[in-house]
């Protein structure tokens, strides 16, 4: 139970973190957006196309703490948690693509750099750098960025926008002291690198967790070995772990037991393998006991064939 209770209070945290972050970084943005537009940098703009994309990860993000409120129902008995998985990859995608677009645009800027007020530009990437150490901070203070996938892909922007800022902050010096317009160009690359690099591991996670994938902070050997080892199991097979959600890893099995095991003792025996589990970041057991008449599957994990149709599959 407490468990749970831990995971509604930093659900909460994180909402609220959110919520203030989306605020800032979206009345920023559109300061950039016009600061870049009227100063002509483009490094500008590929920071508020970055800051964009960050308001766009900070609000999927917020819908999906929301939808993942909803309760389970009888069409989507998980609830609606795994959105926060399909908020992640959407993120993800859009990163990628923002980055391209930035590319191709540099390149023209490489062959023919346009004049850039400089000063202007200068002004507005240092208050830029200013908000996202703000964002940067309440998300570290409040909110859990190590765990939660889809914070840490809101998080992920934030830092790399960061970098952003101070990029453009260099470029800006450069075209002031030395005149060299092509720092602005290069200057949005880098920024296009950063988000390209963080849209990759956004969409990457997300891919594997809606693949079914086995969760990162589970180690397959230890919980095979915790339940073959576990007093009264001969055998187990058909083994699955999977997450639902950032921090909801969910197991099921089937384990032989001894033929002579009585109720009791079988439910004091999975009492404590659920207990052993919880220790691996296993937060949702099933497990199915059988006589040793199973024993003969000695294939741990599940091996499904699809079946022609009209063919029944007895287990």
């Amino acid at each position: 139970m407490g468990h749970d209770h831990g995971h509604d209070h930093s659900h909460t945290a994180n909402k609220k973190v959110l919520f203030i972050s989306f605020l800032i970084i979206t009345v920023y943005m559109i300061v950039e957006a016009i600061g870049g537009f009227l100063t002509n940098s483009l490094a500008l703009l590929a920071d508020a196309g970055h800051m964009l994309s960050d308001a766009i990860s900070l609000g999927i993000a917020l819908l999906a703490f929301k939808f993942g409120e909803k309760a389970a129902d009888y069409s989507k008995t998980f609830g609606y948690r795994r959105f926060e998985i399909l908020a992640a990859v959407l993120n993800g995608v859009t990163l990628i693509i923002i980055a391209g677009f930035i590319f191709y645009e540099a390149i023209g800027r490489f062959l023919n750099p346009p004049a850039v007020a400089s000063t202007g530009m200068l002004v507005i990437a240092a208050i830029g750098l200013l908000v996202n150490i703000l964002v940067a901070w309440i998300m570290m203070r409040g909110a859990d960025v190590e765990d939660n996938l889809n914070m840490r892909g809101a998080y992920l922007h934030v830092i790399s926008d960061m970098l952003g800022s101070i990029g453009a902050i260099v470029a800006a010096l450069l075209i002031i002291f030395f005149g060299w317009g092509w720092a602005d160009p290069l200057a949005s690359v880098i920024v296009a690198a950063l988000v390209l690099r963080s849209g990759y591991q956004v969409t990457k996670s997300g891919l594997h967790v809606l693949m079914e994938g086995t969760p990162k902070n589970v180690k397959m050997e230890e919980v095979i070995q915790i339940i073959k080892h576990t007093e009264g199991i001969r055998g187990v097979h058909d083994l699955h772990v999977w997450s639902i959600t950032s921090g909801l890893n969910a197991l099921s099995c089937h384990a032989v037991v001894d033929d002579q095991m009585t109720i009791e003792e079988s439910e004091r025996m999975l009492r404590q393998l659920e207990h052993e589990l919880e220790h691996q970041n296993i937060h949702h057991m099933t497990i199915q006991l059988e006589s040793s008449a199973h024993l003969h599957d000695n294939s741990i994990l599940c091996s499904v064939q699809a079946e022609p149709a009209g063919h029944h599959h007895h287990h």
